[in-house]
């Protein structure tokens, strides 16, 4: 199928939001990138960002609509990685019975005519960019990232050193499971004695 590309992107992008979701502790869920600036989102606005603006996307540009509310009833870290595991496995599945027409099928984006593969394919953006911004987040909290495309700091560092891509966890399901038992990520090495970014201070 010609679009089965954007169905396998976003079953990946699911994984990579709910890993960078566990990989906050429950006491960071009111973090903001600056504590007396409310501009920035908190760690737990971001969650309800995605939950709401996916859910909207979804109903008004693709037609799929699972029926549920967006956000969780308690707004925790785990019920919000366990609605959004569920939720978004719903809209996996709806996505993947669409014949080619209907991606092809133009809907009105904020008043501009787009098809439903070009709508997608922002979608995604739009989930990467927010991620981007959670991974910052956990920097400023000091936390340990595991990769969401390739080697981190945390995995052993630059892929020109041969730092391994290591994930927190291998699949959607998983996460949900280990971070009811506590977490259950992969370990990570370390950066090691290499450098861990392009231009180290010296």
């Amino acid at each position: 199928m010609t679009y089965e590309f954007l169905v396998s992107t976003y079953r990946t992008e699911r994984l990579k939001v709910l890993s960078v979701w566990s990989m906050f502790r429950d006491e960071d869920m009111d973090f903001r990138p600056h504590p007396t600036d409310v501009r920035g989102r908190s760690v737990r606005e971001q969650m309800v960002h995605q939950c709401l603006s996916e859910d909207l996307w979804f109903r008004n540009f693709f037609g799929i609509d699972i029926g549920t509310k967006a956000v969780p009833e308690n707004e925790t870290r785990l019920e919000f990685i366990r609605k959004y595991d569920s939720d978004s496995e719903k809209r996996l599945e709806l996505l993947s019975n669409q014949a080619e027409k209907w991606w092809e099928q133009e809907v009105e984006f904020f008043n501009v005519p787009r098809s439903r593969a070009w709508v997608m394919v922002r979608r995604i953006a739009h989930t990467s960019h927010h991620r981007g911004q959670q991974t910052a987040m956990l920097r400023m909290l000091n936390r340990s990232v595991h990769s969401t495309y390739g080697p981190s700091a945390d995995t052993g560092g630059l892929p020109k050193n041969g730092a391994p891509t290591i994930y927190a966890y291998f699949d959607a399901a998983s996460v949900a499971a280990g971070e009811a038992r506590g977490g259950a990520k992969t370990p990570l090495p370390g950066p090691g004695g290499l450098p861990m970014t392009e231009r180290p201070d010296r």
